[in-house]
């Protein structure tokens, strides 16, 4: 199979409509052909007239390690282009930045979730290019989570850089598609395209979304495999937890929590007892470590491992968001006053709580902190939002 960047490479016939203009790409280090050449060479080698390069969070070369940590802009030493940041000084592209291309070219990998900054960097770009007659082109690529369609739907009011628009935490689309969404639900005026991918199949095993003859190349620095990308849309949660979420481990974002002070064991039995359904699809093993950074730093935590990997993984039964919510509840339970919630800044969002805005909203934080809620209460207030963006985007999906 191929994915967009390839087919743009490949076919003379996809290239024509950038000749004689100025091309932009936006790119980061897993933005890689088959080959694994980046992305930036690959266009000039083709001939392509780029003349400069964005770079999203973490940055064009993937170096920056955690949230809020800014790159800055910079002159390629080698290309001699300039080399804007999307995260740094802004995170919308300001006019003078849209001068320096004609064509934006988007080549980001995603991991199939709202709160994956990359997705409203797409929003920002496009809103930013609307009305002024350049075009953006998402040269598509899989989403490594599949099809399946999970969480709450962000409420009005909730939007921030980890929740461009209304939709659910795991919203089961390509970028390209998501691009779609976004001009036709903000009304954009924008000439939008998308190089599709070829033989792309979502529902194939054993990727169910990752073809097996791709190499996997961190999109940002902790998404270390395919594990992770699974997990995802239910770990990346714990960021707005005291809870760690594996930083500073070599297994980041694959644990439902750690904790120096809470006994993995009994979390597992609770949340076994409270909705085993909410258990299926994938492994849990308990676990420890010690973080030789961020929260708990040296400090030995006790947690849970997912494995939504090999023998293990049911594509249709695994509901990572579901999984991490029932974490939460369960350690709840267990431990009724234990300080769950963080409570300082989180993506530049100073007055709400960060769980609250990686949820889009309060409902999954009230919900855990509510005594007399039951798994049931959730499962009610989950699936009517994950039908209803199924209904939204089915005519927008390309594969």
């Amino acid at each position: 199979m191929k994915f967009g960047i390839d087919r743009l490479i490949a076919d003379p016939d996809l290239r024509r409509p950038l000749e004689g203009r100025r091309v932009a790409l936006v790119a980061h280090p897993a933005s890689v052909t088959g080959t694994l050449t980046h992305s930036l060479d690959a266009l000039i080698a083709a001939g392509v007239n780029v003349t400069s390069a964005f770079g999203p969070q973490h940055g064009l070369k993937g170096d920056k390690q955690d949230n809020m940590v800014e790159t800055a802009d910079e002159l390629d030493p080698v290309l001699g282009m300039p080399v804007f940041s999307l995260y740094g000084q802004v995170r919308r592209p300001p006019p003078e930045m849209m001068s320096t291309a004609d064509v934006f070219l988007f080549d980001l990998q995603d991991l199939g979730c709202r709160i994956y900054t990359f997705l409203t960097t797409l929003l920002y770009l496009l809103e930013a290019a609307s009305g002024t007659g350049k075009s953006v082109w998402v040269l598509d690529r899989p989403n490594p989570a599949g099809r399946p369609v999970e969480g709450t739907t962000l409420n009005p009011g909730q939007e921030s850089f980890v929740g461009a628009g209304p939709m659910p935490m795991r919203h089961g689309l390509t970028l390209g598609e998501m691009g779609h969404w976004f001009v036709q639900h903000f009304n954009l005026d924008v000439d939008y395209r998308v190089v599709t991918m070829e033989d792309w199949r979502p529902e194939a095993c054993p990727g169910f979304g990752w073809p097996e003859e791709r190499i996997w190349v961190n999109p940002s620095p902790n998404a270390a495999n395919l594990n992770m990308a699974r997990a995802y849309a239910g770990t990346v949660m714990l960021e707005g937890t005291t809870l760690s979420e594996g930083r500073g481990t070599t297994r980041p974002l694959e644990v439902l929590f750690g904790a120096p002070d809470i006994a993995a064991a009994s979390v597992q039995a609770e949340m076994q007892r409270l909705a085993p359904e909410w258990l299926a699809g994938c492994a849990i093993r308990e676990c420890w470590f010690e973080p030789t950074f961020h929260k708990h730093e040296k400090t030995l935590c006790n947690g849970l491992m997912i494995h939504a990997e090999g023998p293990f993984y049911d594509h249709g039964a695994f509901r990572p968001w579901r999984l991490q919510a029932l974490a939460f509840k369960a350690i709840r339970r267990l431990v009724p006053d234990y300080p769950i919630w963080r409570d300082f800044p989180y993506e530049y969002e100073f007055e709400r709580l960060a769980i609250d805005v990686i949820n889009g909203g309060p409902a999954l934080r009230e919900w855990v902190d509510d005594a007399g809620a039951h798994p049931g209460d959730l499962e009610a207030l989950a699936s009517a939002d994950e039908a209803a963006w199924r209904a939204e985007v089915a005519d927008l999906l390309l594969y």
